[in-house]
């Protein structure tokens, strides 16, 4: 397993990149490459740095790692490998799912390949089209118009880990081909002289048709905050990349560890349902409808593996050591979050306004 640097071919330095220009862009002289470029030069983009730097690429011991320690310790920090940087050779360390990162010492992007090798080579990219700064505006125009906000949420060393980050999804495309029979009911009722008349109508209803099913879109990372990437869905398809290691550059990507068994039985029936709830739209202008049959089947099923940007903040209330965020989708834009409240402006608010209304409530009343 490899760690790499995309390099710049004229002058050697790191290249990320540009969500904004969809272009890679060298840092240093400032050349821009497009997608056709970094295809054609990929072929000298070869890991410098075997896992952990050793020679036969083997994940390097960490310090304590052994027989001695105790069964739970050790399994902790086998879910964690240590690799080189290519451009300063300092330790990075990664979790399992880690697959691009920054080195904390040179500050430069590095891609983890053998992430992404094998059954774990996505699919598709959506690739960044919102840049930090956009990001940041966002973030500042979402948090603008709110009160009460704890001023370490937004303070300039909070905003500077504002980070883009690639999740793992699963999408799900099939076709599903349903057929309904149903029983319709119409009442008209009337008055003739003394007597009140109903008539009944009764309909055989019959619907039948074929969809068909794309991008049903699932989490496949266990430890990433569910409401945070399912809240900034969805995710303008139509845009995927197949995709290539250098979009990645310039920002944290997380591997799966979730499989699409885990979803399966749970999609299925969500289509079934959506499939059901359409065939049952279908039948109107009737007083009442009984369903006789209905059969649902899925036909075609296809498993994708993409990776989707999200820009991301986290904060964590000391106090309670509940983890808020912030979130906006890397590529429409769309915002999530839940955020902390500052109590002790809370508090100033209630002694500033209802302490002394309360004092006058009490004064009238003693006049009174």
């Amino acid at each position: 397993m490899a760690a790499i640097i995309f390099k710049c071919p004229n002058c050697g330095g790191d290249l990320r990149f540009e969500p904004e220009k969809q272009t890679f862009q060298c840092e240093y002289c400032l050349s821009e490459f497009s997608e056709e470029q970094m295809n054609e030069s990929a072929s000298g983009q070869s890991g410098e740095t075997d896992e952990a730097g050793t020679a036969d690429g083997k994940q390097a011991d960490l310090p304590g790692r052994g027989m001695g320690q105790p069964e739970a310790e050790r399994g902790a920090q086998e879910s964690v490998s240590i690799y080189s940087c290519p451009s300063c050779g300092a330790q990075i360390v990664a979790d399992e799912t880690t697959a691009a990162t920054f080195c904390y010492y040179c500050h430069n992007p590095v891609v983890l390949t053998g992430k992404m090798q094998g059954e774990y080579h996505p699919d598709g990219v959506l690739p960044f089209e919102i840049d930090r700064e956009k990001a940041l505006e966002i973030f500042e125009k979402w948090i603008g118009g709110k009160k009460y906000i704890p001023a370490a949420f937004y303070s300039q060393e909070q905003i500077e880990k504002l980070t883009g980050v690639y999740f793992p999804y699963w999408l799900y495309d099939c076709q599903v081909e349903g057929k309904l029979e149903a029983e319709g009911r119409r009442q008209r009722t009337w008055v003739e002289g003394n007597m009140r008349i109903t008539r009944t109508e009764q309909y055989d209803i019959s619907r039948d048709g074929t969809m068909e099913i794309e991008n049903v879109t699932r989490n496949a990372l266990s430890k990433a905050n569910k409401k945070l990437v399912e809240g900034v869905m969805p995710f303008e398809m139509k845009k995927l990349q197949a995709f290539q290691m250098g979009y990645l550059s310039g920002f944290l990507a997380e591997n799966r560890d979730m499989e699409q068994e885990q979803f399966a039985m749970e999609v299925e029936k969500e289509i079934r349902g959506f499939a059901e709830n359409s065939l049952r739209s279908q039948v109107s202008g009737y007083d009442s409808v009984q369903i006789r049959s209905k059969d649902i089947r899925i036909t075609d099923p296809k498993w994708r593996y993409a990776l989707m940007p999200v820009w991301t903040l986290t904060y964590v209330d000391k106090r309670t050591d509940k983890v808020y965020y912030f979130a906006c989708n890397g590529q429409t834009g769309k915002v999530c979050g839940e955020l902390p409240v500052d109590s002790g402006r809370l508090a100033r608010l209630f002694a500033s306004v209802f302490v002394p209304l309360f004092a006058v409530l009490l004064a009238v009343g003693y006049f009174l």
